[in-house]
């Protein structure tokens, strides 16, 4: 089972979120920069943002990428998924749309792996709905805190 993992998501539009997620302190996630740690990451360019990635990824088990109504398009998020492929760790994906950030809920994304050129990697979605069909997004963390853990080891790793 993976305790240790990357959490590969898009900051600007999903760190409140993310931050709910490391909150249920189920797996240990490498630490959530604030937004000016990460504005100076960002600062020092490309090379900068790629081995801050390539440092926190290196020891950890597996790589868990939040998905959002964004992150399949988030460069970064694409070099994290082909480095972790690329280093053989284990791979899931995890929709978290349905958390509320600033009190709403988003709509769903796209496959960040078909756009990183992979298929097969799992994606669980814990999004849970009311009786009108909105989602509940109390509903929605409360099932996501309750699988997060046993989804962190069913990742798929390259052969």
């Amino acid at each position: 089972m993976a305790k240790t993992v990357f959490y590969s998501f898009h900051y600007d539009r999903d760190v409140h979120r993310v931050q709910l997620i490391k909150n249920i302190n189920a797996l240990e996630g490498q630490p959530l920069l604030n937004s000016q740690q990460w504005e100076a990451v960002q600062r020092g360019g490309a090379a900068a943002i790629q081995k801050w990635i390539d440092g926190e990824m290196a020891y950890k088990r597996a790589v868990i990428v939040l998905i959002g109504k964004e992150t399949a398009a988030r460069p970064w998020v694409k070099y994290e998924i082909q480095k972790a492929w690329a280093d053989k760790k284990p791979m899931l994906g995890v929709r978290i749309h349905g958390i509320s950030s600033m009190g709403t809920a988003d709509s769903i994304g796209g496959d960040p792996f078909a756009v990183a050129g992979l298929s097969g990697v799992p994606i669980f979605d814990p999004t849970a709905r009311d009786w009108q069909n909105r989602i509940d997004t109390q509903a929605t963390y409360k099932a996501l805190a309750s699988s997060i853990e046993h989804w962190s080891s069913q990742g798929v790793v390259r052969r």
